[in-house]
């Protein structure tokens, strides 16, 4: 969601250890930068390459394949290299202090370690920023209607374990320092499975990502009109999208088509904008409450904790490390902010526009 309109970028972005060998990650995010015709404007940094105070975690290959990002051919060579000259959390710190207080975001869609070691080193950003957008964790117990599948026939909580989501087990220490510094928790949003399971991409929003508003009703003949789709871009981006879809029906039992995950996370700073790209999110249980996405209803906080005991492998077999637990906070005391859901065809609305405007700055490079 780079191209929306609403989105100041203050100069970096950081890959760190997550669903693929950091080195993959790093050169997955320069491509992206290059599809969507960023490549000179963003410039990317080298995260960290482990967890805080973990061994190396093996990099799963099982939902992004070997690279991180498998699923296409289409993918462009970087035009722009990582920069290596300063270490990630530095350069985002000196991104931060460049802005003005009170405006800048953090978002991390990985594990959480680059975040949490820009905080641990340089504390006093915590009251710079404006907010902290983190996709990770899970909830489950009905937390949302969306389906999380299940372990032997026991409900599962995360996707990595039955009781862990990848980004969080990656690195708990990391997670942990983040929702006990009470300022910082009070200003991070959190966006587990519980709210990315319900973002579906389903045929019909597989059409709109291929060809646009401007497709024709019928989406057969917008694809004999189109091909297959309306640009390498628009291509890329829904097979990068379906590559894992089999796994997710195999295992999560979400046939409709996969979820997405980490715009959800960069939507969900777009809360108070005010205008016609703002995503609202609901931020209350909608069966206790009268009130819709657009409702005045009390916004819910929580207390995050993490379970930090037991190694990789013991939560392989079992253990429940990386595991989140939220406890609900009485109206008015700061917290988590954890979203139940938000308007999902809003939120396709705009990622089109952004992979339009992506589109057209691709045009004018040619």
């Amino acid at each position: 969601m780079i191209h929306s309109l609403r989105f100041f970028l203050s100069s970096m972005k950081s890959h760190s250890h997550s669903h693929a060998h950091h080195r993959k990650t790093t050169l997955n995010a320069s491509s992206i930068l290059t599809a969507i015709g960023k490549a000179h404007e963003i410039p990317v940094f080298v995260g960290a390459s482990q967890a805080l105070f973990r061994p190396p975690m093996h990099a799963p290959t099982d939902i992004h394949g070997e690279s991180g990002l498998d699923g296409t051919d289409l993918l462009p060579k970087p035009l722009v290299p990582a920069n290596t000259t300063i270490p990630a959390i530095d350069a985002a710190a000196a991104a931060l202090r460049a802005e003005a207080a009170g405006t800048a975001w953090v978002v991390a869609t990985g594990s959480f370690t680059n975040a949490a070691a820009l905080f641990l080193k340089y504390p006093h950003l915590v009251a710079h920023i404006k907010g902290l957008s983190l996709m990770g964790g899970a909830i489950g117990s009905g937390f949302t209607p969306a389906v999380m599948g299940n372990v032997n026939g026991v409900p599962r909580i995360g996707n990595w374990t039955q009781f862990a989501e990848f980004n969080v087990l990656a690195d708990p220490e990391a997670a942990a320092s983040i929702f006990t510094n009470k300022p910082l928790a009070a200003k991070t949003t959190l966006i587990p499975l519980d709210v990315t399971h319900l973002v579906l991409t389903t045929q019909e929003v597989r059409d709109l990502l291929l060809y646009g508003t401007d497709r024709d009703a019928d989406a057969a003949a917008a694809r004999a009109k189109a091909g297959p789709g309306k640009t390498t871009l628009r291509v890329m981006l829904v097979e990068l999208l379906m590559f894992f879809a089999k796994t997710y029906s195999d295992v999560f039992g979400i046939t409709e088509g996969p979820p997405l995950h980490d715009p959800i996370a960069v939507a969900a700073i777009l809360t108070g904008a005010g205008d016609q790209h703002e995503i609202p999110f609901l931020d209350y249980d909608p069966s206790a409450a009268t009130g819709g996405l657009g409702g005045q209803e009390v916004s819910e906080r929580y207390d995050v904790t993490v379970e930090t005991e037991g190694t990789y492998e013991e939560a392989r077999l079992g253990a429940r490390t990386g595991q989140i637990t939220a406890k609900l906070l009485p109206p008015g005391v700061e917290g988590v902010r954890i979203p139940r859901s938000l308007d999902i065809p809003l939120f396709w609305k705009v990622l089109e526009e952004c992979v339009s405007r992506a589109d057209e700055a691709n045009a004018v490079a040619l």
